[in-house]
């Protein structure tokens, strides 16, 4: 299933969720190098994006790891990028993506259920929790793939983290969803909760189901925390 929009109206203007789209677009247009697999692209998202093999050993990536294929534990190898900051390249490979229709696909979830989740937490803690449950996703995935030595790019993460706090706060609203050319007013719950079982089954397709999953989760922990603390506002 595919959503189209849910079912649940917002007061006043999303500035957090509409600024992360912004950025997101504008660092996709503006700043990543264009032509798929070019030479400069690869080397640009080496440079700039999270590896698990640099924050599972602490440091960036060498020539002996890439001829590997895998992680090599203590490796005092040639480093391609010596002065990379392992820890800021987290932060920095949330608003990198493949291509379009990555981009588009994580702007489309992030626009319809951001808005809700920002007015309920208000515009900070929305934020930190985005980036938090982005940094979280990457870390889920490093626990699970510790050796990797490709790129992990992609806001997935972090809008995982926004459907994960959306499934706390709006559990029972509906979600209109295509399924084919039939359009299904389904609960939050249910999409939400298919969307995340069926990460299970992505395979090895060069998606990162496992941060999608550790996102969600991440965010949902840490709306449950919040939740006592917004008082009574309505749920809607």
């Amino acid at each position: 299933m595919f959503p189209i929009r849910d079912l649940n109206p917002t007061r006043g203007f999303a500035f957090v969720t509409i600024a992360l789209i912004l950025v997101n677009v504008a660092v996709f247009f503006f700043w990543q190098p264009f032509g798929q697999g070019s030479e400069a692209e690869v080397e640009f998202l080496y440079e700039r994006a999270a590896i698990a093999c640099e924050i599972s050993e602490g440091r960036p990536l060498t020539v002996d790891d890439l001829s590997a294929g895998t992680c090599i534990e203590g490796s005092g190898g040639e480093q391609f990028f010596p002065d990379k900051n392992v820890w800021l390249a987290v932060m920095t490979s949330l608003f990198l993506h493949a291509n379009l229709v990555h981009l588009l696909g994580n702007m489309w979830f992030l626009w319809i259920f951001g808005d809700n989740v920002e007015h309920r937490l208000n515009s900070l803690l929305f934020l930190v929790v985005y980036l938090l449950a982005g940094a979280l996703a990457t870390a889920g995935f490093v626990l699970l793939r510790p050796g990797e030595v490709i790129p992990l790019i992609g806001a997935s993460g972090a809008v995982a983290g926004v459907l994960g706090a959306y499934l706390v706060f709006f559990p029972s609203r509906r979600v209109l969803a295509a399924a084919g050319l039939i359009l299904l007013p389904v609960p939050a719950v249910i999409f939400i909760g298919l969307w995340f079982v069926a990460q299970f089954f992505v395979g090895d397709t060069g998606v990162a189901w496992e941060a999608h999953v550790a996102g969600l989760i991440a965010a949902a922990v840490l709306a449950l925390a919040t939740r006592p603390f917004l008082g009574s506002a309505r749920l809607r």
